[in-house]
């Protein structure tokens, strides 16, 4: 790793005035030589008034930089000893949302995962789940009791404010606790951390993921819901997902929605994930959900009433919706059988799936969130 020429190629970067960048993802083989590139960056004081460039990312031993596609490779001077990729831009999944009067009452997906029928033996107290997401509304009435601090990763200063309103639905159904005013998600008593990730227009990159896995990593979160996709595979993402895999974590995922039979996004087709696609109120696969062998498990994804900015109510599809009822059940689980591995957690979600409607004999081991029988499935 030549010392000199890094730090001439990063004070390039810093300055060069070329428009067309690019980010990419660096990691490095060694912990050796990932300690040596973080030698190297200290020794270099960034000039006044520039933003820093790059972002560290301990948990894998990488960095994400901005590219200027005036300047040279700068992949030979680290050596053999690391690996480049494209930091790749990543959406938030939702088709279609509209806003809603609120309905009274628990919502439809809430009822028919059959959280209520739990609820005398668990409500989610002090699991704790990372939303990874847009941010949320910490002034919405009925998410007031449910909410840790969280973090902003897009601005370390401020709270993770929700400035998109994805984030704040998804917190809605997994743990709203308001059911006299407002609405009650699937774990009234789970508390949900808002990581905010994603930007105003429900974008991030996979080092921004990265970043808001290894906080819910270092701050011990029993659950990541996932709520978003991207179409190609990352190995920084998935090298982030394996450790907190290995941590305990359960992280639930969102499949797309773009109606395929044969494929999801990632990061939900990682098998250290629980794959989620979407129902409707039939108990039918949503016609945008994606579906097929790499789903585990479908839950209530369309037309989903939930919280939404300035303390109003939003309608939603997507199996980002689908995705935070089983963030929920999950909750609901940990706090009835404490300790279940991320293995286990999967192993009883899909054993104790209900049948979809619709479908042939030979597709019946498919199937839709059932609280009640997956509290069962757990004391057997």
């Amino acid at each position: 790793m030549d010392r000199t020429a890094i730090l001439r190629w990063l004070h390039s970067a810093m300055t060069s005035s070329g428009h067309g960048t690019k980010r990419r993802i660096v990691r490095f083989r060694q912990q050796s030589d990932y300690r040596r590139f973080l030698e190297i960056w200290s020794d270099m004081a960034p000039p006044p008034a520039t933003p820093p460039i790059i972002r560290h990312l301990p948990l894998i031993e990488a960095f994400s930089i901005p590219v200027s596609l005036d300047l040279p490779d700068f992949a030979p001077l680290l050596g053999e000893g690391a690996q480049v990729e494209e930091d790749t831009s990543i959406c938030v999944h939702n088709t279609v949302l509209k806003p809603a009067a609120r309905d009274k009452g628990i919502p439809w997906g809430v009822q028919q995962i059959k959280a209520p029928q739990a609820w005398s033996a668990t409500t989610g107290h002090r699991i704790k789940i990372g939303v990874i997401d847009t941010g949320v509304d910490y002034n919405h009435p009925d998410l007031r009791q449910s909410l840790g601090r969280g973090i902003n990763l897009l601005n370390r200063s401020a709270l993770p404010y929700d400035n998109n309103g994805h984030g704040t639905h998804i917190a809605g159904t997994i743990a709203a606790a308001n059911q006299m005013q407002g609405m009650i998600g699937v774990a009234p008593r789970a508390t949900i951390f808002p990581v905010k990730a994603f930007d105003h227009n429900g974008s991030a990159f996979v080092s921004d993921i990265v970043m808001g896995i290894e906080w819910c990593v270092r701050n011990r979160m029993d659950i990541i819901n996932m709520s978003f996709g991207m179409k190609t595979r990352s190995k920084s993402l998935l090298n982030a997902v394996n450790i907190a895999y290995n941590a305990g974590i359960i992280i639930i995922a969102s499949s797309g929605n773009d109606a395929k039979r044969k494929s999801v996004d990632y990061p939900a087709r990682y098998p250290q994930t629980v794959s989620v696609g979407a129902t409707n109120k039939l108990r039918r696969i949503a016609q945008f959900s994606n579906r097929g062998s790499f789903i585990d498990i479908y839950a209530p994804g369309d037309k989903i009433l939930s919280s939404w900015l300035r303390g109003k109510y939003h309608e939603m599809s997507g199996t980002s919706m689908a995705t935070s009822h089983v963030s929920g059940a999950v909750a609901l689980l940990l706090a009835y059988r404490p300790g279940l591995s991320p293995g286990e957690i999967k192993s009883i979600l899909k054993r104790s799936m209900l049948p979809l409607r619709g479908l042939k004999k030979s597709s019946r081991i498919i199937g839709e969130l059932d609280v009640v029988r997956m509290l069962q499935a757990a004391d057997r």
